[in-house]
């Protein structure tokens, strides 16, 4: 692959993991005065917006509801629901850096689901990147010296769910199309934090709707832009570059809501991030299917893997 394409896609992808981090900064501004689950309809009708750029050619609208595997559609629906609600809540009481950890421990739960559901052999290393994910978190919530919120349960509903996300696609295969996967989240969203948020609807504001629409528009151009970076780099070069969103998170987390990161916390980020860079070079070694970019929203329903136009 040459060279100044590979960097073009890498440019792509950078700019992809910053539009998501700005995205998810958009959800934290709300700051609670809507519910979880109107924001994250919201965000999901906004991001219908990303569709006609994800189709290829010969995908029809009606493909989102086409499956191979009825079952694992249902679950994508479902997962993609309760994922978006918990990464919603988890940007609102965490801070962004913190609510990042948590969900990068995401590879983590695809390493264990994946010997569980899909009996993969995985390795001392392998293995070994768990735990040291694992120990990264104890690092920093620091359980019994600080009080732990319900962001922290959201954050990690919003790891398993991209788990989920990522073995669903593992074991339906390529042969599943991106859009089928895809519209299976989106659907999951609207119908799920929809019917949810019926009980506890407030109309929101001028401003809010302009983050709402931040938070929608900017997810679903970190999604266009993730599918154009993986027609230009490979899965193993885009998908590290995940971890660029913990610098947009401290980054904005200083800036904008006056948050502090301590010692502890840059340690646990440090083996977290550790901890994901080996399992995906354990991954590519072994020749499993890469886990896809992950963020606050649940832009896993995209693979990263260009497919023939």
């Amino acid at each position: 692959m040459r060279s100044d394409l590979v960097l073009r896609g890498i440019l792509i992808a950078f700019t992809a993991f910053a539009a998501y981090a700005i995205s998810d900064a958009c959800v934290k501004l709300i700051e609670g005065r809507v519910s979880p689950y109107e924001s994250g309809f919201f965000g999901a009708v906004f991001g219908i917006a990303a569709l006609p750029f994800l189709m290829k050619r010969g995908d029809r609208w009606q493909d989102m509801f086409a499956t191979t595997n009825r079952p694992l559609w249902l679950l994508r629906f479902f997962s993609a629901g309760a994922g978006i609600i918990g990464s919603v809540t988890a940007f609102t009481h965490l801070s962004m850096a913190e609510a990042f950890c948590l969900i990068f421990l995401l590879p983590s739960f695809v390493t264990i689901m994946s010997v569980v559901f899909l009996e993969e052999q995985v390795g001392i290393r392998r293995w070994s990147a768990v735990i040291v994910g694992f120990l990264g978190v104890l690092v920093v919530l620091r359980p019994g010296f600080r009080e732990l919120s319900i962001g922290h349960v959201g954050a990690i509903f919003a790891g398993v769910s991209g788990a989920v996300s990522i073995v669903i696609y593992r074991a339906i295969g390529p042969k599943e199309k991106n859009i089928s996967l895809y519209g299976a989240g989106l659907l999951g969203g609207l119908v799920i934090c929809g019917l949810f948020m019926l009980g506890d609807f407030r109309l929101p504001s001028g401003e809010e709707w302009l983050l709402l629409a931040g938070y929608g528009l900017l997810g679903a151009l970190g999604n266009v832009l993730l599918m154009y970076a993986a027609f230009y780099a490979p899965a193993a070069v885009v998908g590290p570059i995940q971890y660029s969103q913990m610098l947009w998170g401290i980054l904005f987390g200083y800036l904008i809501f006056g948050d502090r990161v301590d010692l502890p916390m840059v340690a646990g980020i440090v083996l977290i991030i550790g901890s994901g860079l080996l399992t995906i070079a354990r991954e590519r070694t072994k020749g499993v299917p890469l886990p896809p970019p992950v963020a606050g929203k649940d832009e896993a329903a995209l693979a990263i893997k260009p497919e023939d136009d």
